[in-house]
């Protein structure tokens, strides 16, 4: 047997892919090839050319889903290949894709092929095909960048306590503090050291290695995405609603200071099974204090449930318990009302002093 494949010669080619839709989803095309096939649409439809199969890098299985799927190709891509069956040119294998500047734009509909005549997609631009996020244009920036630039949350306010009176629950200093910006991207690409990839609907994917100014950087189309700066530091967006499961125990390490601001509400539901001992414990070290404050709101403190499900109320003071009320104060004892002091008590009344009881003693 003298002719086989790699050994009937090799045959390569350069075209334009003008399908994709592969009926077999083997992820094959179609491509013009040139010197091969003519452009006239008329005597050849991109409907008679043969379907070429891409090769995938030695990284990617390719086999039962294992590795990437050999997608990414679209209409208007320049591709270079080989016929796997020599001079006749009916088994066409891509190995690449070639980047350039085109000089013209598809047509939509046209009667010429070697291009993307059906969608009128691609090209878009008459520019390097390179990403724009690793050229860094300053004159010809790329959309999502100026997008993410215009689109920082600024004056951020930060949980603050006002008002604190003198002698009641004071502390050290009041707690304003005016807020914080979201940190500006630290993008400043260097070509050809940012590497980026793309896909069509505009999802984003950059591993910048440009010195000093190493970054990471994921991002969906809508804007959701994160970015993690040459420092380490890392912004997270989230357009839209944000879930996390986990279906084990969760921990979290903070070791500067948290700060959350929550523009609506807050609920935290502890112990959704009812077992004992899944208790919801709040410590603060030694020097700092717990401070809450509503501004025109009402705190509540509620134990609900009966008999031995029935909650306590407790308040342990070690040194002194402090309480300013600005108007009534109203307290509604059902049992005993007991009241245990070690050692004087002092009871100033400006108004009357009224004491209702069937026996009153006074020793």
């Amino acid at each position: 047997m003298k002719n086989f494949m790699g050994k009937d010669g090799f045959q390569w080619f350069v075209g334009v892919v003008e399908d994709r839709a592969d009926p077999k989803h083997l992820g094959r095309l179609r491509v013009r090839c040139l010197g091969y096939h003519t452009e006239d649409l008329t005597k050849l439809p991109s409907s008679d050319l043969p379907w070429a199969h891409v090769m995938n890098p030695i990284t990617s299985a390719t086999v039962s889903g294992v590795g990437q799927s050999p997608l990414g190709c679209v209409e208007g891509s320049w591709v270079v290949g080989f016929f796997t069956d020599g001079k006749d040119a009916q088994l066409p294998c891509i190995i690449g894709t070639l980047p350039g500047v085109p000089s013209t734009l598809p047509v939509k509909d046209a009667t010429k092929g070697f291009q993307d005549y059906i969608n009128a997609n691609n090209p878009k631009y008459k520019e390097t095909d390179v990403n724009r996020l690793a050229v860094n244009d300053e004159d010809n920036p790329h959309s999502t960048l100026t997008i993410r630039k215009a689109d920082r949350d600024l004056a951020v306010g930060v949980a603050q306590i006002d008002g604190i009176y003198e002698g009641v629950a004071q502390i050290p200093t009041d707690l304003d503090i005016t807020g914080w910006d979201e940190p500006e991207t630290s993008y400043a690409a260097v070509y050809p050291y940012n590497h980026v990839y793309e896909s069509e609907a505009g999802h984003i994917k950059e591993f910048d290695d440009t010195h000093n100014q190493e970054r990471i950087h994921e991002r969906h189309s809508t804007g959701s995405g994160y970015e993690i700066n040459e420092m380490g530091s890392k912004v997270t967006r989230v357009k839209k609603d944000n879930y996390e499961l986990i279906s084990n125990d969760n921990y979290l390490h903070i070791q500067g200071i948290s700060r959350h601001t929550i523009d609506k509400g807050l609920r935290v539901r502890v112990n959704s099974v009812g077992e004992a001992g899944n208790n919801y414990n709040v410590e603060v070290g030694q020097g700092s204090s717990v401070n809450i404050e509503v501004n025109g709101g009402n705190i509540n403190l509620t134990t609900l449930g009966s008999g031995q499900d029935a909650g306590d109320i407790n308040i342990n003071a070690t040194r002194n318990l402090n309480m300013q009320v600005g108007g009534d104060m109203n307290v509604n004892v059902i049992g005993k009302a007991i009241e245990n002091i070690a050692k004087t008590k002092d009871e100033f009344v400006v108004g009357n002093n009224t004491k209702t009881g069937k026996r009153i003693d006074l020793n």
